[in-house]
């Protein structure tokens, strides 16, 4: 394949994580080699990177950036699709450049700036494809928002071989379906465990679901909704990473912004229970507990009235806070303390007020919308997969 990576010589063996089945002894035996991502992928050129302009809410291409929620998708466009998912490329891999995303793409779309794309050399399941890019992805250091490709195809990534030094895609694939099996049967016990398989509607809640086409939303200032100020500014080199129990949050969008754990000087600590934004992606969560930050420019935003700073409402707010902001910012033109003091955001509404007294009962229906699904997935899973576990 004129790959520069071969598979070397020697072979090293290393437990890829606790699994208490009988699948757990054939993992000792198995032979692991060193890859190069050319082994199997190739990087596709990208000749139109959109903006955000190119967005529209009835479009119906995809269009991936380097956000790692949503699979990637930021949202749709009525561009022609400049990857094509067909028989010859059924699948494409989109790395997010700043955040080390990978994301999957099985229908055509295009995609934004600071992503690569890339084509696969094999035909491969989506199983095996979680597990090579999951094994490539531990091996490429978190930078916090620094571009990381160039560290990601150089990189050489473990996988396992065959005895002929051939990557072992069947015990890739039985691996990762084992590893389902054993997840979905541990969800289902927490499912039950918390009481969460009662995803009932009060009748609070499904009134506020149904009436949402309808729901009334107005335009207020940021800065009467919120107080607002810059994070602390805390350098990754100067941190020990998983040292502590304190969140430190950087602006990516995987792991809700914690890119580790720290113990650090508490002067530096900013309150949580709070809206947090990534000054420069623009990525916003709500943050429940203390924390510090990796750069000044980030911003939190704390609901001025203390009784209506509930979690569930400050989930409610950082959707609208995206919605209603997030168009208009992105690398290059990113948000500030002085920016956003000129925003506004919109938020349902009564009697020209924000309607807080809705949002709370409007986020608990929507969880329980997600539970139900939840549920009813772990139900068929566990239907599909009993006979693997009692093998």
């Amino acid at each position: 394949m004129g790959n520069k990576h071969t598979i070397k010589a020697k072979y090293g063996r290393r437990r890829a994580g606790k699994v208490d089945t009988p699948f757990n002894k054939q993992l000792k035996n198995v032979r692991w080699g060193k890859i190069g991502f050319d082994k199997l992928f190739k990087v596709c050129p990208v000749k139109n990177k959109l903006t955000k302009i190119a967005l529209d809410n009835d479009g119906k291409t995809p269009v991936y950036s380097s956000e790692s929620n949503n699979n990637g998708i930021i949202g749709y466009t009525n561009n022609e699709a400049e990857f094509v998912v067909n028989k010859d490329n059924p699948i494409y891999i989109i790395f997010g450049d700043h955040t080390r995303s990978f994301n999957i793409a099985a229908e055509s779309f295009c995609v934004m700036d600071n992503v690569k794309v890339l084509s696969i050399n094999e035909t491969l399941t989506i199983r095996v494809l979680i597990f090579i890019i999951s094994s490539w992805k531990k091996c490429i250091p978190n930078k916090g928002y620094s571009r990381h490709w160039s560290i990601a195809k150089n990189v050489l990534f473990n996988l396992p071989l065959t005895q002929d030094n051939k990557i072992d895609f069947v015990f890739i694939e039985n691996f990762v379906k084992e590893l389902e099996a054993i997840r979905i049967d541990k969800l289902d016990t927490y499912l039950l465990d918390s009481n969460l398989k009662d995803y009932q509607l009060t009748k609070e809640e499904q009134k506020l679901i149904d009436a949402f086409p309808t729901q009334v939303f107005e335009k207020f200032n940021v800065i009467k909704v919120f107080d607002i100020k810059n994070t602390g500014n805390i350098l990754s080199r100067d941190i020990t990473p998983n040292s502590g129990v304190t969140p430190y949050l950087c602006a990516s969008s995987e792991n809700n912004g914690v890119s580790s754990y720290i113990s650090y000087d508490k002067k530096y600590i900013d309150k949580g229970n709070c809206v947090f934004i990534g000054g420069k992606t623009f990525v916003v969560s709500f943050q429940e507990k203390d924390f510090f930050s990796n750069d000044s420019h980030n911003l939190v935003l704390y609901v001025k009235e203390e009784k209506n700073r509930t979690k569930l409402n400050q989930l409610y707010l950082a959707t609208c806070i995206n919605k209603s902001l997030g168009y208009k910012y992105s690398w290059g033109d990113s948000i500030s303390s002085t920016k956003i003091k000129k925003d506004k955001v919109s938020l349902p509404a009564l009697n020209k007020q924000p309607a807080y007294e809705i949002l709370e009962s409007f986020i608990s229906g929507i969880q329980k919308l997600v539970i139900k699904d939840l549920v009813l997935y772990v139900e068929s899973k566990t239907r599909n997969t009993k006979n693997i576990l009692t093998k």
